[in-house]
């Protein structure tokens, strides 16, 4: 969080940048910021006064800073939205594409949201995971230590750990699960444990 302090040597230095970008004759583009007609009002009465003039000349000076530091920070803002956007994305693709599935699941069981590799394991599209019970995964007769595992990682608030046979064939699945950091819900990774060896 930025101090009193950051903020104004912040400010400072973009009013420095917008000076020098005037005086240099280097300001972008206006963003389409329009001085309004009270201002200008202001600027002709002042300008057309000898004694005044040099009064317009100053608030013309910093209407026209103004103007460059809001253009300035437009950009700025411009450039940390496409940075996020990068970065949302980056993670985007972690989440979807591990090569383990990965799930949200509520206190019941149910699940909140899972990647394409949970959806692929549990043979759905990823869009129709909501609310399908986790225990799906898992051959009924699993079906008990699974809800055991998330019921011992909510109360524990630590990583758990079980073995649990596929609901989808022979083999067997690890499954780790922790509480979230809001306690809200519990994170689930699941490994087919055939397909790693």
């Amino acid at each position: 969080m930025l101090t009193t302090t950051d903020q104004t040597r912040t400010h400072v230095q973009l009013r420095q940048n917008a000076e020098v970008k005037i005086r240099t004759g280097i300001a972008p583009a206006t963003q389409g910021w329009t001085v309004g007609a009270a201002a200008l009002a202001l600027l002709h009465s002042l300008a057309s006064n000898p004694g005044t003039a040099g009064d317009a000349l100053k608030l013309l000076h910093e209407l026209q800073v103004h103007q460059v530091e809001l253009d300035l920070q437009h950009e700025h803002m411009e450039e940390d939205r496409r940075e996020l956007a990068e970065l949302a994305d980056h993670y985007a693709e972690l989440y979807d594409y591990v090569p383990v599935a990965y799930f949200t699941v509520d206190s019941a069981g149910q699940i909140i949201e899972g990647n394409l590799t949970g959806a692929r394991m549990l043979g759905a599209e990823q869009d129709d995971l909501q609310g399908r019970g986790i225990d799906s995964l898992v051959a009924p007769d699993s079906g008990p230590a699974l809800r055991a595992l998330l019921a011992r990682a909510h109360s524990s608030g630590l990583r758990q750990t079980c073995r649990a046979q596929a609901g989808n064939g022979p083999g067997w699945l690890e499954v780790a699960a922790v509480t979230s950091p809001r306690g809200e819900s519990c994170l689930v990774v699941v490994m087919d444990v055939n397909a790693a060896s």
